[in-house]
């Protein structure tokens, strides 16, 4: 995708005519970036509506060997210059649903409390692709409830490490405990075509909370065939259990 369409569909996404005043935060992220010891993570506060960093911490070259001056001088453009090609796609379409799952079921209420994390390949300087993991909570919002200016944290992996593009929404509870309300996984469809009629059975079992004998008294086989499909189906979709299969497909029950 040409840089100029992913800068239109960008804005599109966060859309406002308001800019909220940063002043505040950016001091208070300053001080705090002070006192964080090197590691493997960095933060920046992002503004949508500018397309610009308002602050990058002292991190981001020690994680990436990337000059910090230079990407804020160049803004997000530069950013997602260095995204991997293949991850672009996914990567809209994430923060596209993200915002969309936003606006039609948190609450203007109750949006200062949410949390948002998703994933891609980032070149560093030596131009090798590693693994990002971006959590944003948003500090400000325009007239409409639209987070436009995040505390963007970013937790940098191995490039070793082979991961699928999928992005959730957390909301703050009573309890001051993060619950998750959305995931999704853009790297496939959970049930795709490589899933066959008789493991779409067994999945829609499993979801109603059958066990493998009763799933073998109602489809007619025993519950070693029934065991073989779980095995199938959990390498095919890249999930090491039956609990992390049976959660994701209840947050996503449109890919069932």
């Amino acid at each position: 995708m040409k840089y100029h369409r992913i800068k239109d569909f960008y804005k599109s996404i966060f859309e406002s005519y308001e800019k909220p005043l940063l002043k505040e935060h950016i001091k208070k992220m300053i001080e705090l970036d002070k006192f964080l010891p090197y590691s493997s993570t960095f933060f920046c506060i992002t503004n949508t509506q500018n397309l610009t960093f308002e602050y990058i911490s002292k991190n981001f070259n020690a994680c990436l060997g990337l000059d910090s001056n230079e990407m804020s001088s160049k803004g997000m453009r530069y950013f997602w210059s260095r995204i991997h090609p293949e991850d672009i796609e996914g990567w809209l379409s994430a923060l596209n649903q993200l915002m969309e799952f936003t606006l039609g079921n948190i609450p203007v209420a109750d949006r200062d409390r949410a949390n948002y994390t998703w994933n891609f390949r980032f070149k560093n300087k030596d131009g090798i692709y590693v693994n990002i993991i971006q959590n944003t909570t948003p500090l400000a919002f325009d007239s409409e409830g639209k987070p436009i200016i995040g505390l963007a944290h970013y937790t940098v992996l191995d490039s070793s490490i082979k991961m699928k593009i999928t992005a959730s929404a957390k909301l703050l509870n009573a309890q001051n405990e993060y619950e998750t309300i959305y995931y999704n996984n853009f790297s496939q469809k959970l049930l795709s075509d490589g899933i066959s009629n008789r493991e779409r059975d067994v999945i829609r079992l499993l979801l109603l909370d059958h066990s493998s004998k009763t799933i073998s008294e109602k489809l007619n086989i025993s519950p070693h065939t029934v065991d073989t499909h779980r095995r199938n189906i959990l390498k095919k979709l890249n999930v090491s259990s039956t609990g992390e299969l049976v959660g994701m497909l209840k947050m996503n029950q449109h890919f069932i």
